[in-house]
């Protein structure tokens, strides 16, 4: 008989607990189905199964991994809370107690777990660059947003010897329009954008990189706008700098000499002179043209239409592609002209800076005895090898000679001579 008292004890001990005044009150039971959805980069909603339908609940949140009792804390009646004023790209841990009266609350859930959306890109110049989300994770991994993707250019404008990541945003739901050879037609709020960096040795990459500078064009309102974000030592962030720099720069080449530098960071100006058609301004690299070649076995072109991020345009073969300017495979005079292109066309062009100084015309397009090339091989010849500013080509954007690229131009000049 007594075992029997003592098992029917227990059993209600389980279901009632006593307060003070030795009252039986029921146990005030934890939710259960916590689940979250309508999440953006700045809010979530959070919902469970109500245990109780009289009780209010307490939810507390945090960046996952916070310690209890410092997070945020609401109390609500409804088993439903809207959390705002969230983090893009963000983990987050919730917990919800049930207040079944004052003295009288379940135990604390296990955390539940959700991560918010990736935050939009900017299209505006911000006073730095973190603040643009063109990146996700640590800014200096240079890891590109999902509404982003990079580009690479067949032959390459030639900085130093600095590598490149080259990106373009597009805003969510548009898509670069076909619009011949030349550049696409880029939706308004396109943000593009390219990096420059060197790494401390190129025998051995696991040594890092220094990034130095990233520059940006928006298009805002039907209008190029430049800026330049300069890096800082500890690679943490870059800030708006219109006014331009120079740093010194050294890193160990693939031979295992060392190289240094005073790297030039362009002003707003340099920008101006370079990107400006007609006093209009204009990206330089991303044409088709210069894009339609395979990378690891896969048309680039494709791989823009696979994605739907180019219109407009069936196929990669019915867009001409420059060629690649260190392909000797190639002739001469197609790499050499190649190389002038990308390197010199945007001021040597109809329309481009030069044009009231210089009769040359480096269009890959242009025909030879338009270009004007033939007639101006010694002019040529000096200013390539020259190293005085204002006599130098090109005439800002590097500070020592590209060697390989003299010796080709060189070489090409020759054979006109």
């Amino acid at each position: 008989m007594l075992k029997r008292i003592v098992l029917l004890s227990l059993l209600v001990s389980l279901v009632f607990s006593c307060d003070k005044d030795d009252e039986l009150i029921p146990v005030c039971a934890t939710v259960t189905n916590i689940t979250s959805n309508s999440i953006t980069n700045t809010s979530a909603v959070i919902t469970w199964e109500m245990a109780v339908s009289s009780a209010t609940y307490t939810l507390e949140y945090g960046v996952s991994g916070f310690t209890l009792g410092s997070g945020t804390r609401i109390s609500i009646t409804d088993a439903t809370a809207q959390l705002t004023n969230l983090q893009g790209s963000t983990t987050y841990d919730v917990y919800i107690q049930t207040d079944c009266s004052l003295n009288n609350s379940s135990d604390v859930t296990n955390p539940f777990s959700f991560t918010t959306e990736i935050d939009a890109v900017v299209a505006e110049l911000r006073p730095t660059l973190s603040e643009i989300n063109l990146f996700v994770g640590n800014l200096k991994d240079l890891q590109i947003t999902p509404y982003g993707f990079e580009y690479k250019l067949s032959t390459p404008l030639f900085t130093d010897y600095a590598h490149k990541q080259r990106t373009i945003a597009l805003p969510e739901g548009t898509s670069m329009e076909f619009d011949g050879d030349g550049l696409p037609i880029f939706p308004e709020n396109t943000v593009i954008a390219k990096t420059f960096f060197y790494n401390f040795d190129e025998r051995d990459l696991s040594l890092g990189r220094q990034i130095i500078e990233t520059r940006l064009l928006i298009l805002i309102n039907g209008t190029w706008e430049t800026g330049d974000y300069k890096w800082n030592e500890s690679q943490t962030e870059a800030v708006l700098d219109l006014e331009g720099s120079t740093l010194p720069i050294t890193w160990v080449d693939a031979e295992g000499i060392s190289n240094s530098i005073t790297y030039k960071i362009p002003s707003n100006t340099d920008c101006f002179t370079c990107h400006s058609n007609n006093n209009v301004m204009r990206p330089i690299g991303p044409k088709l043209r210069t894009m339609n070649f395979d990378i690891n076995g896969v048309n680039q072109l494709e791989q823009f239409i696979a994605n739907q991020h180019l219109t407009g345009l069936a196929s990669s073969s019915f867009v001409r592609n420059l060629p690649n300017w260190e392909d000797t495979s190639l002739p001469l005079e197609m790499r050499a002209r190649a190389y002038m292109d990308i390197n010199c066309a945007h001021c040597h062009i109809t329309g481009g800076t030069c044009d009231d100084e210089s009769t040359l015309n480096f269009a890959f397009e242009t025909t030879l005895e338009d270009t004007n090339i033939a007639s101006q091989t010694f002019l040529m010849d000096y200013r390539i090898n020259a190293l005085e500013d204002g006599i130098r080509m090109p005439f800002i954007g590097t500070s020592i000679l590209h060697t390989e690229g003299v010796a080709l131009i060189n070489e090409y000049l020759a054979t006109l001579d």
